[in-house]
């Protein structure tokens, strides 16, 4: 179910601890195994789970814009990114990880939820990597306790690497990396030596670049050769990647897949 993009695994697991899902009329337990002809139901509906796993895997990375939330629903109704995205015929998108509303850049989605499992949980420790605005100069020991560790409210944290990048007037430009996925952790660790952040982007997750011609608010799809290199560095099968050809291929820009430093 996860792999044909019907919802996360933490979001499965949740269904089948609270009796959601069933599997020919039983309740489903941890560990059951979907066979061919099962028929499955999630709150008393039957879900056609086997065109899920036909589908052949896509992966987007989105240019998001400051002032969209990556949610399904809003209810102060701002801007949803899922609503710029291509429709699917199938199962949904998933987010693999989140930005918040003032945070810009890369966000990579895909139908495939073992894939974004893979890319999120935090035993893979994949680096994402930021540029981050703020203002005034920061003292070579601020950037050492920073990479050293900081105590933040829940638990210790540091960036692995901090590059300074340049800046005009006042404002000084770095990018930096972290290896986990915590709420706000680059805006925090920042705000642990009293430093404001102005702008922050992300413009790294894992090997997957953004790339410099991609708008704000646009969108570019993974060709099979990118979708192979990502499942190689996911630890999954690239044969899953490539077991069906794109149904609805995107514009086709180029991508820059590299290894983490």
């Amino acid at each position: 179910m996860a792999r044909g993009g019907v919802g996360s695994r933490r979001e499965i697991e949740r269904w089948i601890a609270e009796g959601k899902l069933k599997l020919n009329g039983k309740t489903v337990q941890l560990g059951d195994r979907l066979q061919a002809g099962d028929t499955l139901q999630l709150n008393e509906r039957r879900i056609d789970w086997e065109k899920f796993a036909e589908q052949a895997t896509r992966v987007l990375i989105y240019h998001k814009p400051t002032g969209e939330v990556v949610t399904r629903r809003d209810p102060q109704g701002r801007p949803l990114i899922f609503s710029k995205l291509p429709e699917l015929a199938t199962a949904r998108w998933i987010a693999v990880g989140r930005l918040d509303i003032n945070t810009s850049g890369l966000l990579l989605v895909t139908n495939n939820g073992e894939l974004a499992n893979c890319l999120m949980h935090p035993s893979t420790q994949v680096e994402r990597e930021y540029a981050v605005r703020i203002l005034g100069a920061v003292p070579d020991a601020m950037l050492e306790t920073l990479k050293q560790g900081v105590e933040l409210d829940d638990g210790p944290a540091k960036f692995e690497h901090i590059f300074y990048t340049g800046g005009e007037g006042a404002n000084r430009w770095y990018n930096v990396i972290v290896s986990e996925g915590r709420n706000r952790l680059v805006r925090r660790l920042w705000e642990s030596q009293q430093v404001v952040v102005s702008r922050l982007m992300r413009v790294r997750y894992g090997p997957v670049v953004l790339p410099e011609r991609l708008r704000t608010g646009a969108v570019y799809e993974l060709n099979q050769k990118e979708l192979a290199l990502l499942f190689e560095f996911a630890g999954l099968d690239k044969k899953k990647a490539l077991a069906a050809p794109l149904t609805h291929p995107m514009e086709n820009k180029r991508i820059r897949i590299r290894k983490p430093l």
